[in-house]
């Protein structure tokens, strides 16, 4: 580990889980963004991006105790990063600054047919990632002390390396008894559909919590309808499912019982994390005691907020806000 930083973490005596210090660790890539904030127009704004960072953000917002773990680059965007998490209150004793390596980046276009990314990561310093890099204390102390590991398919797909690093932290995540989340987040021009197949599949199969779009799931599963495409989750292994809907909400599968959460009609201005969005909510909620219908239900009017604002981090809710909204119906 090389000058890692720590950001002081409470911890809670009371909790329900095993008194677990962290209630959500992230892991995966954390990259810096630059928004486009008009289409056509070389106007960019800078904020901070990667999907298991924006959710373990967006966790801790919702009221979560959390953790990142990753390794960036010993420069100013990793810096910048570092101070981010500090000051949402996310732990970074996890993190390693690499001398020598670059932080990933990744560019926000919009358009008529939507965002679209361009990133700058090839060979960043957490693609560096490797199972033995779990091993270091301060990284395996977080993965066993925390009651959930979040991790995604874009965790997955930067590298081998970095793929089977996610596979060792759920495997240690399952010994330790603490519970993996999993985001499919596919992404194309990172891996080829049967490697992403296999290796998302091999995941799922070890998880607890499978939460995945319903655009990556039609392409990985080659089923159109939501409820088919639960039944595949569940058929490859997931315990629980939240299938996110995009703008018509999600549907929720547990133990059997099925439950369609309703989108809310809102301006859209950046759909940017709000997938993620989504993610850390909920996981926040189930932290905070409610049943998986009841935190998608959250979830769902936070990622309805997120999307009214530009970035993947800056417009992320806090709990106060996401109360006001549910309250006014």
């Amino acid at each position: 580990m090389t000058d890692t930083r720590t950001a002081p973490a409470p911890t809670d005596p009371t909790d329900r889980h095993l008194a677990r210090r962290f209630d959500v660790c992230g892991l995966g890539e954390a990259m810096v963004e630059f928004n486009q904030t008009r289409p056509q127009a070389p106007d960019f704004l800078q904020g901070f991006g990667g999907d298991t960072s924006n959710a373990t953000i967006a966790a801790a917002r919702a009221g979560a105790r959390c953790s990142y773990l990753t390794r960036l680059g010993a420069d100013t965007f990793g810096e910048s990063l570092l101070a981010l998490w500090q000051a949402e209150g996310v732990d970074t004793g996890g993190i390693t600054l690499a001398p020598g390596e670059d932080t990933g980046l990744y560019f926000v276009t919009h358009g008529p047919a939507g965002h679209q990314f361009s990133y700058r990561r090839a060979g960043s310093a957490a693609s560096r990632m490797s199972p033995a890099w779990l091993d270091a204390a301060p990284v395996a102390e977080r993965l066993q002390h925390s009651r959930w590991l979040h991790v995604s398919g874009i965790s997955m797909a930067i590298s081998a390396s970095a793929c089977d690093t996610v596979l060792a932290a759920q495997a240690i995540a399952r010994l330790s008894g603490t519970r993996v989340s999993l985001d499919a987040n596919l992404r194309l021009k990172l891996w080829p559909l049967p490697r992403a197949r296999a290796c998302l599949t091999a995941a799922l199969a070890d998880c607890d919590l499978f939460l995945p779009s319903l655009e990556d799931m039609q392409i990985l599963s080659g089923l159109e309808a939501p409820e088919a495409i639960a039944d595949w989750c569940h058929a490859n292994g997931a315990k629980d499912v939240v299938l996110k809907l995009g703008p018509d909400g999600a549907l929720v599968s547990s133990g059997g019982t099925r439950e369609r959460v309703r989108g809310r009609q809102v301006t859209l201005v950046d759909a940017t994390g709000a997938g993620d969005c989504f993610s850390g909510n909920l996981l926040a909620r189930l932290c905070a005691g409610d049943d998986l219908f009841t935190a998608a239900r959250w979830a769902n009017v936070a990622a309805s907020i997120a999307v009214q604002g530009h970035g993947a981090v800056a417009p992320l809710p806090r709990a106060n806000q996401v109360r006001k909204e549910l309250a006014a119906g």
